[in-house]
């Protein structure tokens, strides 16, 4: 029997992060697991179907496609102004600016914040990864939707530095 953990999915979205894939599906009995760096996909998504896969439980079936667009444009599109700091993503997944539906937001557009000011969530899976600002300044512009799939390493705040 094979137990698919979230260390184990994790493991396979850092990899696809790396790669030069544009997409890479996965399929068994007790997942199934769709990945796409173009938004006009479906987006970041994984399904755990069933915990635990049985000896007659077909094997995972992998398909991965080459990535369109390169690393260098993706980079480009979130160049950082001069005196401006970003915030980034610690990992892919779904980016909320507030704890629960209906709850204020972490921070706002001209708050100050502290290094341990909590500024978003970023869900993968189920996890849920508080995001901490690292810098002492105040809120300049926050670049994501909330409900909006990001990327590893991607700007979601600017903050402008006081310290």
């Amino acid at each position: 029997m094979t137990n698919v953990k979230p260390a184990d999915i994790e493991a396979l979205i850092e990899i696809f992060d790396k790669s030069d894939w544009d997409e890479l599906r996965i399929a068994s009995a007790d997942i199934q697991l769709h990945l796409a760096k173009d938004a006009g996909k479906i987006g970041r998504r994984a399904t755990v179907v069933n915990s635990t896969v049985g000896a007659g439980d077909t094997p995972l079936n992998v398909v991965a496609s080459p990535k369109l667009t390169s690393k260098a444009s993706i980079v480009a599109s979130q160049a950082i102004p001069d005196g401006l700091v970003a915030i980034r993503a610690p990992s892919l997944g779904t980016f909320y600016l507030a704890p629960k539906p209906g709850a204020p937001s972490f921070v706002e557009v001209g708050q100050q914040i502290q290094p341990h000011t909590e500024v978003c969530v970023v869900e993968v899976m189920k996890l849920f990864t508080t995001v901490t600002a690292g810098i002492t300044g105040v809120v300049r512009r926050v670049l994501v939707g909330d409900g909006q799939m990001v990327e590893f390493d991607q700007a979601l705040f600017l903050v402008e530095p006081t310290e």
